[in-house]
């Protein structure tokens, strides 16, 4: 199985150049992130036409998320138990099915918006939530096939950002976002991509600031967090840097896992 994620920046503007990597990318399974579109309005057709179900969770705002498949595509579950709101909403941040075996999530981690933004304790709360119930299925059955895919809005390291000093006193690097990212990883998740795809070409995000791509000045926040059953299956992984490079593309660039068969 080929399982991605990809932060895709609008999907109404993006979906036949996105279908279009797919289908030339052999993708199985795409983790579909920040797709600013109601269910009713997604471009269904342009996937279904290529193959692929897809399962959506979108308000038309500036949040969404949803998962296509080739592979299977069942179970499917919007949120998760005790997701925080945002002003009393459940925004559409989180979405996960079973997909050839593997339980798949999408995910659209807050962004924090400054380190003292209402948003920054929301983002921590959802990350806290998340944490719990994540943990909780993976302690019941410890050989789950388990993706956390998506975009996490956290640089674990300093190594996953450009320039750690002008990120020092933003979000995305605080030593409150990355214990709370840690907690995956204290609970077994397997940042899988991380051995295939060492060095400082491994971001996922670069600014449409004029020159951000060209010079390299990017961040990894966006990651498959693999249970441990899960991850010894990944033999290879990486992250097509051509696809931000694309004209008219999103910002992020996608993260591919290849899982061999079970």
């Amino acid at each position: 199985m080929r399982l991605a994620t990809w932060n895709v920046n609008s999907i109404r503007a993006r979906s036949e150049d996105v279908v279009a990597w797919m289908t030339r990318h052999a993708i199985d399974v795409l983790a579909l992130q920040e797709t600013k579109c109601s269910d009713d309005q997604f471009p269904v057709m342009s996937f279904a036409a290529h193959g692929y179900d897809v399962a959506i969770c979108g308000d038309g705002g500036y949040n969404g998320v949803a998962i296509a498949s080739r592979a299977g595509l069942t179970d499917v579950h919007i949120g998760f138990d005790g997701q925080p709101t945002y002003n009393g909403v459940r925004e559409s941040r989180a979405i996960s099915a079973t997909c050839g075996g593997v339980r798949v999530w999408s995910l659209y981690v807050p962004n924090g918006r400054t380190r003292t933004d209402p948003h920054m304790s929301y983002k921590l709360e959802w990350l806290d939530a998340l944490a719990d119930v994540t943990r909780l299925e993976l302690g019941h059955d410890p050989a789950a096939q388990v993706a956390l895919a998506g975009d996490w809005n956290v640089a674990p390291t300093d190594a996953d950002v450009w320039d750690p000093e002008l990120f020092a006193d933003r979000t995305h690097t605080s030593d409150a976002e990355r214990a709370a990212f840690a907690q995956f990883g204290a609970a077994g998740f397997v940042d899988s991509a991380g051995p295939f795809a060492p060095g400082p070409d491994t971001y996922t995000f670069w600014d449409y600031q004029a020159g951000r791509l060209e010079r390299n000045e990017g961040m990894r926040i966006d990651f498959a967090l693999c249970s441990p059953a899960l991850n010894d299956r990944v033999f290879d992984a990486f992250i097509d840097v051509a696809a931000r490079n694309a004209k008219g593309a999103s910002d992020h660039a996608p993260l591919v896992l290849d899982v061999s068969s079970a």
